[in-house]
């Protein structure tokens, strides 16, 4: 069997690699289909995105494709930057973080409960097959702090480790990360059609 995962961002695809590595099946990436067109996020939720993701590359490449939509909610930012986490404020994460520190001092805040989302769909071709859902909830970290992980990860601070997930080992940020609730959920179901 072979599954599309439907993008070109090295860290995800490494989560998601090492989640699905016990199955017996072929994992593609976005970079093996050089001339697919990107496809639009018109979604008001991440679960819309992901089932709009997950259509068209399976369409345009004829194969099985899980997309992913993503992102952080910061309630004291009513739950932004959300949907439009990835295009938020700045080409880099150092803006996109100076930026949440500006809109929550003009707030009056320092400081919020947050939470990454991650809503995955498996499309064959036009049909939705699967879907799931992960959420991980934490706090806003005073200050970026540690090397590992990607995007928000250093911004993130998880209670249970008393660290931000960029702080912990890959595994650690697995266990209870958002994509990796996702994909363990999508790891079962296709567990139990192979």
């Amino acid at each position: 069997m072979r599954l599309l995962v439907a993008t070109t961002n090295t860290g995800k695809l490494a989560e998601i690699r090492k989640i699905l590595a016990d199955l017996p099946i072929l994992i593609d990436s976005l970079d093996q289909y050089p001339g697919v067109s990107e496809a639009e996020e018109p979604g008001a939720t991440f679960a819309e995105n992901a089932r709009a993701k997950a259509i068209h590359y399976s369409r345009l490449t004829g194969q099985l494709a899980v997309a992913e939509d993503s992102g952080l909610e910061i309630d004291a930012l009513d739950g932004a930057p959300g949907v439009r986490s990835a295009r938020f404020n700045g080409s880099s994460y150092p803006e996109k973080f100076s930026a949440i520190r500006k809109q929550l001092a003009a707030r009056g805040v320092t400081g919020s409960n947050a939470r990454f989302v991650c809503a995955l769909a498996v499309a064959d071709g036009s049909r939705i097959v699967f879907e799931a859902a992960g959420v991980v909830e934490g706090q806003l970290a005073s200050k970026p702090s540690g090397t590992g992980g990607f995007g928000y990860d250093p911004i993130f601070f998880y209670p249970p480790y008393g660290r931000t997930l960029a702080e912990v080992s890959a595994e650690e940020k697995a266990a209870v990360s958002h994509r990796g609730k996702a994909f363990r959920a999508l790891c079962t179901y296709l567990e139990s059609t192979l």
